[in-house]
C-alpha cells in the first residue's frame, strides 16, 4: 500500500513538473531534426509561419533575450548590416523573444531593423524550440539555420552575439557556397 501511495506521489509530482515546465519536457533539437513549424505575431500584428518559408527560403530563427539590451541590440543590429548580403544567398532573418508586440516595433524603429521581429508572449515558440530559460518568460540567445528542405542546419547557442554573428556567417557561406 505504502508503495503504491509513492508511486501515485511520484508520477503526480512528475507530471506537476512537466505540465510547469514544457521546456523541461522538449527534447533538444539538434542539426538534422526537423525544425517545428511554429507561427507567431510579428512586430505589426501579422501572422508569421515557418511553414510558409520551407522551399522558398533559408531561414535564420534566431531567439534572444530581451528588446533594447546590449546584447540583443548588438546581435540585432549585426543581422541588420549583413542583411543585404543574406538575401543574397536567399537567408531570412527573424528574431523570436518573449517581448510584446509593441516592444518589438520600437525596437525596429530606434535600430531601424530590417527584418521581422516575433512576440513569443506566451512561450510556446520558445518551448517548441527548448530554449526558454528555466523558470522564467526569457528566451537563451540561441539561433537555428534551417534550410530549405526544413531541416536545422546549424545550432548556435552561446551567450555571445558576436559568436552568433560569426557562426551564422559560416554556416550560410557553407550551405551557400559564398
Amino acid at each position: 500500500m505504502k508503495t503504491a501511495r509513492c508511486s501515485v506521489l511520484a508520477a503526480t509530482a512528475l507530471t506537476l513538473l512537466l505540465a510547469i515546465s514544457p521546456a523541461l519536457s522538449a527534447a533538444p533539437l539538434k542539426v538534422g531534426d526537423t525544425a517545428p513549424l511554429v507561427q507567431g505575431k510579428n512586430q505589426d500584428g501579422h501572422t508569421w509561419k515557418l511553414s510558409s518559408q520551407i522551399g522558398k527560403k533559408i531561414v535564420l530563427l534566431y531567439f534572444y533575450p530581451k528588446d533594447d539590451t546590449p546584447g540583443c541590440t548588438r546581435e540585432a543590429c549585426g543581422f541588420r548590416d549583413r542583411l543585404a548580403d543574406l538575401k543574397k544567398q536567399n537567408v531570412e532573418v527573424v528574431g523570436v523573444s518573449f517581448d510584446d508586440t509593441d516592444s518589438h516595433q520600437q525596437f525596429i524603429e530606434k535600430y531601424k531593423l530590417n527584418f521581422p521581429l516575433i512576440a513569443d508572449t506566451d512561450g510556446k515558440i520558445a518551448d517548441a524550440y527548448s530554449v526558454r530559460r528555466p523558470g522564467k518568460d526569457v528566451d537563451r540567445r540561441v539561433s537555428f539555420l534551417i534550410g530549405l528542405d526544413g531541416k536545422i542546419v546549424h545550432i548556435t547557442d552561446n551567450s555571445s552575439a558576436d559568436v552568433h554573428l560569426n557562426e551564422m556567417k559560416a554556416a550560410v557561406e557553407g550551405m551557400t557556397g559564398h
